[in-house]
């Protein structure tokens, strides 16, 4: 055993984000869900060119405004204020699920209760309790030509949240194809957890232990490695 300690040396929501920067793709279209994963814009790489995607209603927005400068006719989904790149539009909220749902996006990203290891995602409902609110995840998750998910690899009371079989309500079958957590890099292929990246820090005995389906082996994994001050 390494001594790794789960809580103190796993990756902050931040460099859960960056990581999950770094694969973002050229020229692509791309759209964030509420919260966590729309931190990931913060740390798009330099010279990268990525047009992002609002359900209400925005395409190719920029980074928020600063602090006082605040246009709040100008909002994403999460009703943060934004700015627009050159270029951007606006539309009717109709027409922005016509995007989602005709296939254009070609990433979504999201955060998730469970994965399991087919690739279905829940991330909306925790059993009974809660009000039903799924939003436009579900039509994400199966518009968009990939969906990603960005989350912590275990839940606040330590259990897996990488799982074989979801037991929280659905938002999408088979529709998750990467996660990045706060422990590692994970593909979802022909219905399996495959390791890309890990924490150097961590043992693949350790990160085994805190995953709730087998994770596979296929060639080297590498190593995630976030800069400092992030």
């Amino acid at each position: 055993m390494s001594g790794f300690n789960l809580m103190e040396d796993k990756l902050s929501n931040a460099q859960i984000a960056w990581r999950a920067a770094q694969d973002l793709e050229d020229g692509s279209y791309v759209n964030l869900g509420i919260g966590f994963p729309e931190m990931i814009a913060k740390f798009q790489p330099e010279g990268r060119n990525v047009t992002y995607h609002t359900e209400n209603g925005v395409l190719g927005f920029g980074r928020a405004p600063a602090e006082g400068e605040e246009d709040w006719d100008l909002i994403n989904a999460g009703k943060k204020a934004i700015t627009l790149n050159p270029g951007a539009s606006f539309f009717h909220h109709a027409d922005s699920f016509a995007m989602v749902r005709g296939g254009h996006l070609d990433l979504a990203v999201l955060g998730a209760y469970q994965v399991a290891q087919n690739g279905d995602l829940a991330n909306w409902r925790v059993g009974s309790k809660g009000v039903p609110a799924v939003g436009g995840a579900m039509d994400l998750v199966h518009g968009a030509r990939r969906v990603a998910v960005v989350t912590d690899h275990v839940t606040k009371d330590g259990g897996p949240k990488l799982v074989e079989e979801c037991t929280f309500p659905l938002t999408g079958v088979g529709c998750v194809t990467r996660v990045y957590t706060s422990l590692a890099v994970i593909d979802i292929a022909e219905g399996r957890f495959v390791l890309r990246d890990k924490l150097p820090a961590i043992s693949l005995e350790e990160l085994q232990a805190v995953t709730g389906a087998r994770l596979h082996i296929e060639g080297e994994v590498g190593a995630i490695v976030v800069p400092e001050g992030i």
